[in-house]
């Protein structure tokens, strides 16, 4: 029965990759062991179940049936498994996409603190800002701001209120100057963010007397990097925007100022997600108990709550 199991979700991994490196990697084994799996799995059944080319794999017909077939029971099999062990040390690949702005869950400290308390839980984090289902994409759990969270989720506070801030060095703002309202930044030198390459540029978003608005600053510099934003602004590139936390440290040496910071106000911050599911993994159980004690420590109010 184990050997099946086995071969089963080698399936499934390969099903979901269409190739069998990425299967591999995704199973932790070598390219050449899945190779073998599925032609045992093949050979038990009787029947092709992918075709294979050089670089792709493409399910056949009978693969596809299989593939509808087994998946939701199969996965509810390895929950099953997972919860009648609950003596034994928490066990297995815990999967979460996290937004590139989470700079609370990906400085290090948390991420590390997590491994050293569960050696037995391999934490695959995806950093994305792609904004698609948790569960159509495989995820256990995401991490997300809250105003952008589905409303059937279950979230869990990581941090308080957050916010943006507008920030440049000093000795670019005092050699172009120092903007008063939004609109000046048209007219200055300004690092972009933008998601994906055929999306557009990340409109700067302000309030004004209670009211929202957005601006589209036409940056003379744009990546999907904020590293590389951090860095363009530490070397006088321009202005550019982010969460404050990510630039905490700059602000506090001096090194960046910030500006308009009347026009950006504190919205819900970020929060850990998962599908609203009667019985939830332990492994998944060991990730929300570590992020509220986390959060707690970090000062901010402890508890949970329906998104």
């Amino acid at each position: 029965m184990k050997d099946e199991l086995q071969l089963l979700h080698c399936f499934l991994a390969v099903a979901k990759a269409q190739n069998f490196r990425a299967a591999a990697d995704q199973l932790g084994v070598t390219r050449s062991a899945v190779s073998q799996a599925m032609r045992k799995l093949e050979d038990q059944l009787g029947i092709a179940l992918v075709h294979r080319t050089t670089r792709h794999v493409r399910l056949t017909e009978a693969g596809q049936t299989l593939h509808q077939q087994i998946s939701g029971p199969l996965a509810a099999v390895q929950l099953a498994l997972e919860e009648v062990s609950e003596e034994g040390p928490v066990r297995g690949l815990l999967r979460v996409a996290v937004t590139s702005i989470a700079e609370r869950f990906l400085s290090g400290p948390l991420i590390s603190a997590f491994a050293a308390a569960h050696p037995h839980i391999t934490l695959d984090v995806t950093v994305t800002d792609d904004e698609s289902d948790i569960i159509a994409g495989g995820f256990d759990a995401g991490l997300r701001l809250g105003e952008v969270i589905e409303q059937d989720m279950i979230a869990i506070p990581l941090t308080g209120p957050q916010r943006q801030v507008v920030v440049a060095t000093p000795s670019y703002l005092s050699a172009q100057g120092t903007p008063q309202h939004p609109n000046d930044l048209l007219g200055h030198r300004c690092i972009g963010w933008r998601a994906g390459l055929e999306l557009a540029p990340y409109r700067w978003e302000f309030q004004e007397n209670g009211r929202d608005f957005s601006l589209a600053v036409a940056p003379r510099v744009t990546t999907n990097d904020m590293l590389l934003m951090v860095r363009t602004a530490l070397a006088d590139g321009g202005i550019t925007i982010g969460m404050e936390e990510t630039f905490a440290p700059y602000l506090e040496r001096g090194e960046l100022v910030s500006v308009l910071d009347s026009y950006l106000p504190y919205f819900p911050g970020f929060y850990l997600y998962y599908p609203n599911r009667r019985n939830q993994p332990r492994k998944l159980r060991a990730l929300v108990e570590h992020v509220k004690g986390w959060e707690q420590v970090a000062g901010s109010l402890p508890g949970s709550t329906a998104i």
